[in-house]
């Protein structure tokens, strides 16, 4: 089962395979983002958040069209967004969760999405959650040997250690061996030389970013 989140970042972010109602899977909607869900032609599990960013006539629409709707309370430890990742995690069986307007807007807000997986109830399930744009896909691994597979389009190739690590990029256009990273740096503008990269790294969360310009 492939689970989409869609959060209320800015439209122009989202892929177009998403607002052409191309994406498959099923679906939920973040505050605004359940609402952009019902136009691009989707229909939504649940609905979570605390809606602060809809009106009156915009949530009635939400609440007549969605079954599952869980509103928060805006003071609250969890960012809506964790709160729908929660939701997902307690009552679906998945193989991954795609997360869709995340990025873009306000600074804070993507750090906020970017970082919750480093969260201790959030990060057994790292390696399942992609963060995903109209420019960039972001993925996440715990340690071990790992392979990834080129995306058609995407040109750069960014590692970013979340926490300290010793890691070693092996077939890459930039190579490490057991370089030692003590604090959260990116490793970014590096490339694939072929339709795959193989690294390795033995501590902590690694986030690895697909991207064009």
């Amino acid at each position: 089962m492939i689970l989409n989140i869609v959060t209320g970042g800015p439209i122009s972010e989202l892929p177009d395979e998403l607002v052409n109602g191309e994406v498959t899977g099923d679906f939920i909607g973040i505050d605004r983002g359940a609402l952009n869900l019902l136009q691009y032609g989707y229909n939504p599990l649940a609905a979570i958040g605390d809606f602060d960013s809809i009106n009156v006539n915009e949530f009635k629409q939400i609440s007549e069209s969605i079954k599952k709707i869980e509103v928060s309370n805006p003071i609250k430890d969890y960012t809506d967004t964790e709160l729908g990742l929660l939701f997902v995690i307690k009552n679906y069986s998945f193989e991954k969760i795609n997360i869709y307007g995340a990025t873009g807007g306000r600074i804070d807000q993507f750090m906020n999405n970017y970082l919750s997986v480093l969260k201790e109830d959030i990060k057994p399930y790292a390696e399942k959650i992609k963060i995903i744009d109209k420019n960039n896909f972001i993925e996440y691994f715990l340690p071990g040997d790992h392979r990834i597979n080129k995306i058609n389009g995407m040109k750069y190739l960014s590692f970013n250690p979340l926490q300290p690590m010793n890691i070693s990029l092996i077939n890459e256009k930039y190579t490490l061996k057991d370089e030692k990273i003590k604090f959260p740096v990116s490793l970014s503008s590096n490339e694939f030389v072929g339709n795959f990269g193989d690294f390795y790294f033995d501590n902590g969360i690694l986030s690895v970013i697909q991207s064009k310009d």
